[in-house]
């Protein structure tokens, strides 16, 4: 066995894992990893960032737009807590995503003596953004727990894990034996399930189908249109399942077109997802058959009590349903007119909500299918969660139930570095995109040509409307000064624009996915109309 440092044993157990590239930020108690890192530096890229935040954002759009596990690397204590956030994000939007962090040496851990980057519980508050947190005490033991990481990653429900290792254990040197990487395989679905779920659904006359971000995960999407299409049953794609079936297909609906299409279904497969929306809402189910199909099993009757839950992952399960649905599926009318003509509607109704709506689709026609949107909580943002066409699996983000506002630019860096071949675009408000302003440096040094529209109404704008119209114009705390955005951009070494209509930023954003570069869009916009009673109709809370 050879002799490592800690470092050492860390990369090359990341190596044996798979990983090329990670996302970090140096800092003393990571020093030895780093020097590891540099020795390693034909085989692994480093990303480093300008803040600890965008390296967990970053790791997550890599993770998001690829499905290769992202890597961040972060000192103790502030460094976690800026971190945080971006796997608060990852959690929320069940991505495989891995944070290693330092420690303060290890016979300072608990004493509470104020020893640089000290918090007490580290690992604790790790575990509340994570579903695994552990300590490395000895280098010996840091392929291991890698190793071990890497597992947890992919049982179950994906979600991130991390890993503590203090100074010392890093830079110790001991005989260490690297562990093969192994992949659990993901459970088989109960077959007397699935074959009550496939009679129920193949003696159906209107069946629905929900499906969500765990179908991306797990790849299932040519499964998802294969049933679809044999039920002849409309799909409903929440916010994060967006892309798992082609927006242009006749049965690929969205959340508002769910409100008429769940009443008048008789049995309604749940795949993938929370199913937050339908079951608070008062149009949501009420005595269909509810079929559940999600590879968590705490989450399988959280929010509502099914039929048939199934625990699988959606590409095992739905290629289960496959295999036995043709014993009993009935033959069933086209529903395509029909279908088609309810997504006029919806989209009718959507359209009406501007300037949203026009900037909205100025960005859809600029792009080509296989484009990347990373949207933001903002007023054009709000419209592409529920409007934006996508086209292709894995080409549209958001920062699912967490809304993490400022998620958007360095979770598209992160796209862009795993897509260094695809146009990466992401929408900002000027409110959000402050959060992490400094990654422009980020993006000129590593050479992540993302295109970035920052819509700027000098506002906290979502903030700014409540206080409009539920306090009476009391406005506090949602007024902005911001830079001059064009300046700032060039100031960095980047293109910067300003443009004022939709045909301009088409016209812009075309030119910048032929021609690659780093380019900062401002458009100027004055207050908006709010989406949410569109969105919000119906909702119970």
């Amino acid at each position: 066995m050879p002799r490592l440092t800690g470092g050492q044993a860390l990369v090359a157990q990341l190596l044996g894992e798979g990983i090329d590239l990670v996302f970090g930020l140096p800092g003393v108690q990571l020093d030895w990893a780093f020097d590891a890192l540099y020795e390693a530096r034909d085989h692994i890229r480093v990303i480093h960032t300008r803040h600890e935040q965008a390296t967990s954002y970053m790791a997550d759009g890599y993770f998001r737009t690829t499905g290769k596990v992202g890597v961040c690397l972060v000192v103790p204590g502030p460094g976690v807590l800026n971190a945080m956030a971006g796997l608060a994000t990852a959690y929320a939007c069940n991505s495989r995503v891995i944070c290693v962090t330092g420690q303060i040496p290890s016979e300072q851990i608990g004493k509470g003596r104020g020893m640089l980057h000290e918090i007490p519980h580290q690992l604790e508050a790790l575990r509340s953004v994570t579903k695994w947190a552990a300590r490395a005490t000895r280098t010996e033991e840091i392929p291991a727990l890698v190793h071990e990481a890497f597992v947890r990653l992919f049982s179950g429900r994906p979600r991130p894990v991390a890993l503590e290792i203090p100074p010392d254990v890093l830079q110790a040197t001991a005989e260490v034996e690297t562990v093969p990487a192994t992949r659990p395989e993901p459970p088989e679905p109960d077959p007397e399930l699935v074959e009550h779920a496939a009679q129920l659904l193949g003696k159906a006359e209107r069946p629905l189908v929900f499906a969500g971000g765990g179908v991306l995960v797990a790849e299932a999407w040519e499964e998802l249109r294969r049933l679809a299409e044999e039920l002849e049953a409309p799909v409903v794609l929440t916010m994060d399942g967006k892309g798992a079936l082609d927006d242009r297909h006749d049965l690929a609906q969205n959340m508002i077109a769910a409100r008429e299409l769940t009443p008048n279904a008789d049995v309604i497969l749940v795949v993938g997802t929370r199913f937050l929306q339908p079951a608070m809402s008062d149009w949501g189910p009420r005595d269909q058959a509810i079929i559940q199909l999600d590879i968590d099993p705490e989450e399988v009757g959280r929010n509502i009590r099914p039929t048939i839950g199934i625990v699988a992952d959606a590409k095992r399960g739905l290629a289960a349903l496959l295999d036995r649905l043709p014993l009993y599926n009935r033959k069933r009318p086209s529903r395509r007119a029909e279908l088609r003509a309810l997504k006029e509607r919806v989209a009718d109704l959507l359209w009406e909500v501007q300037p949203q709506a026009s900037f909205g689709m100025a960005l859809r026609e600029a792009l080509p299918e296989d484009g990347i949107v990373v949207s933001e909580s903002t007023q054009v943002g709000y419209w592409t969660w529920n409007a934006f066409p996508v086209y292709r699996p894995r080409t549209f983000l958001t920062s699912g139930y967490q809304g993490t506002l400022g998620f958007g630019f360095a979770t598209a860096l992160g796209a862009k570095a795993g897509n260094p071949d695809r146009p990466v675009l992401s929408i900002n408000g000027d409110g959000g995109f402050l959060y992490n302003l400094p990654e422009l440096a980020t993006m000129v040094q590593h050479r992540l040509n993302v295109i970035t529209v920052v819509f700027n109404d000098n506002a906290y704008g979502n903030v700014r409307r409540i206080q409009k119209e539920r306090f009476g114009g009391r406005f506090i705390a949602s007024e902005l000064v911001n830079p001059d955005f064009v300046l700032l951009a060039r100031s960095f070494g980047i293109e910067g624009l300003r443009v004022e209509t939709p045909e301009r930023l088409r016209d812009v954003v075309a030119d910048a996915v032929k021609d690659p570069r780093p380019v900062l869009i401002e458009v100027p916009v004055g207050e908006m109309p709010s989406i949410w009673g569109i969105v919000n109709a119906g909702r119970r809370y």
